[in-house]
């Protein structure tokens, strides 16, 4: 039984602090006497530990080197840690920090000195440009601009932005974004740059899109959303409804038949935790559905909860998706 106030997701929080501060060098000497009284006290700190030890194996991908030193021998006796692990516990959690501060510092260091504008997580950004067009910024996103010799050309070097162009007649407004190119005289548009594709949806006005390195070239109304694949520059053509094109700008995220990784990656730019999703079959599941991005956590539990998935919050920190 566990103790009063405390639920599976607090014991596995605990779990998992025990086994980050287990591996540390710098450990007090009666800290492994402690854990045992922990590990003990019920079933389901015993079964939280077992998660926990699970959730590190996943997350590493491998079979961690020494872990008969710590992997349960059963479902009810837990092998104590050593000492003599020490060395690659020191390694394990240097790696666990270098991973952390990759996922959470923010844009990388070449983009905040090629942008001229970028967000942080969750963060949203409004812009005016020295043309009077307002660009909106979403979550680790960020752009370069070029006015120079009459020109309006714009770069969307991360993530997501809606462009609400100016008219010129005179002078195109061209947005490059990974091979995808964007002309407009004046209109409004979303163009969202993601790891396995590139889309351009048209709120009003109209665009002409054309793919760098082929024949492509597209008209767009509005309505019209194109994606066009990052690995062989493929693109499909889809409707939206108004009310779903760049939804984020609300508050919302509006999926249609992505998989779950493809969200969770969307989540990440809203959520100041990193979440992993070590699970292949979870991740690869398709799914169409709005989500609420102001409150992420809850987002992720039902973009998984449907299809088995639970969410662990490891750590303030860290959240790891999971089937069981």
């Amino acid at each position: 039984m566990a103790r009063q106030g405390e639920t599976d997701e607090s014991i596995l929080e605990e779990a998992m602090d025990w086994f980050l501060r287990l591996r540390e060098p710098s450990r007090a000497p009666g800290d492994e006497q402690e854990f045992g009284r922990w590990l003990d006290f019920s079933p389901s700190h015993r079964e939280a530990w077992l998660k926990a030890c699970r959730t590190w194996e996943l997350m590493g991908e491998t079979t961690p080197i020494h872990e008969d030193l710590w992997r349960p021998a059963t479902q009810t006796k837990i092998v104590t840690l050593r000492p003599r692990r020490r060395a690659w516990g020191v390694g394990v959690a240097l790696a666990l920090a270098a991973c952390l501060v990759l996922a959470l510092a923010g844009p990388s260091l070449f983009l905040r000195y090629q942008a001229d504008f970028r967000t942080k997580t969750a963060e949203l950004r409004k812009i005016t440009l020295d043309d009077g067009t307002v660009v909106e910024l979403g979550p680790k996103s960020a752009i370069d601009t070029d006015f120079a010799d009459g020109a309006r050309n714009v770069t969307l070097l991360a993530g997501e932005a809606f462009f609400d162009v100016k008219h010129d007649p005179a002078r195109p407004f061209v947005v490059n974004a990974a091979g995808v190119q964007v002309t407009v005289l004046g209109t409004a548009f979303d163009v969202h740059m993601k790891p396995e594709d590139t889309t351009v949806e048209l709120l009003r006005g109209l665009v002409g899109l054309s793919v760098e390195g082929t024949s492509h070239r597209f008209e767009l109304s509005p309505g019209d959303s194109v994606s066009v694949a990052r690995a062989d520059g493929k693109a499909s053509r889809n409707r939206l409804s108004p009310d779903d094109i760049a939804a984020w700008r609300n508050g919302k995220l509006f999926v249609n038949d992505v998989t779950i990784a493809s969200v969770v990656e969307e989540l990440r730019r809203y959520h100041p935790a990193w979440i992993s999703i070590p699970s292949g079959d979870l991740a690869n599941r398709r799914v169409t559905g709005l989500y609420d991005l102001s409150n992420p956590d809850r987002a992720l539990e039902a973009l998984v909860q449907p299809y088995g998935g639970k969410v662990h919050h490891v750590l303030p920190y860290l959240r790891v998706v999971a089937l069981f």
